[in-house]
């Protein structure tokens, strides 16, 4: 039996989150790059066969020039219909199109975080802070949950003027880490470490397309799109025809892209040799 995919919109208006879903007839689009970094996430998203009505709702919501300022948050939901939804991506609308006639699609684009970019902070620690501590600072002016896994340290005269979200970098560089966000969650992580938690285990059986490429700092990997892999966290590679590669891998950039209607269904992960 057929384990068919199931890929869901969810557009938060308002405080309130109105989902669009492959399995009422819509067909669904959406590709992305996530990275484990200071760079935010990307994401488009393409939606056919919807309402007339619903479409010029989700227009006008979305738009620049609506009055209500407040962030219209994307997330995208994929997995299986035996197994559920899970997680890809939560973003910032940044902008909504209709598309030429006759089709009659939306396409949205997001990114991560992209509200906090027009909030203005000015930041002067003490003489001497806690790494811990500036991280969930910012995590606060962000609107973000932190996840600490890095060795904490004491960081002096930490000052910054500018976006909120150019504080992710700026924390980046004054401790010595990797930080970044993904799912509304701020992780700062040793460079030489990977996220803690979920293992993906890669090999032919457990969904990876194609043969794994040898990159300069470790491998490009193809696979099945799949609740396992974290941003940031550990792939571990069993690969049969180019066993040189095999060994633990922390995840650097994952991209995504996925459809309802047609092939596409699979992340495509960079990752460093840890």
């Amino acid at each position: 039996m057929i384990d068919l995919r199931a890929i869901r919109i969810g557009i938060e208006v308002s405080g309130r989150m109105n989902y669009y879903s492959a399995a009422d007839g819509m067909r669904i689009r959406a590709s992305g790059t996530k990275y484990a970094n200071a760079t935010q996430n990307e994401c488009t998203v393409t939606i056919s066969n919807l309402r007339r009505e619903t479409r010029d709702f989700l227009l006008t919501e979305t738009s620049p020039f609506n009055k209500n300022r407040t962030p219209k948050r994307l997330v995208v939901e994929v997995g299986r219909v035996s197994t559920g939804l899970f997680k890809v991506y939560t973003g910032d609308i940044i902008s909504a199109e209709p598309s030429s006639p006759p089709d009659v699609d939306i396409v949205l684009k997001s990114k991560t975080g992209n509200s906090a970019n027009g909030k203005v902070v000015s930041k002067s620690a003490q003489a001497t802070s806690k790494l811990s501590a500036i991280a969930a600072a910012v995590a606060t002016d962000i609107g973000a949950t932190l996840d600490f896994q890095a060795q904490d340290k004491l960081i002096a005269n930490y000052t910054y003027t500018g976006g909120a979200l150019g504080q992710v970098n700026r924390l980046a560089e004054a401790g010595g880490v990797r930080a970044f966000v993904d799912d509304m969650r701020l992780i700062v992580q040793d460079f030489d470490k990977a996220v803690k938690g979920r293992v993906k285990i890669l090999n032919m059986n457990s969904g990876m397309v194609g043969i794994p490429k040898a990159t300069e700092k470790g491998v490009e990997v193809t696979y099945l799109i799949d609740g396992e892999s974290v941003l940031g966290g550990t792939l571990r590679l069993e690969s049969k025809f180019n066993r040189s590669l095999n060994g633990d891998y922390k995840i650097d950039q994952l991209k995504f892209n996925v459809a309802s209607h047609e092939d596409p269904f699979f992340y495509e992960a960079t990752c460093s040799r840890l």
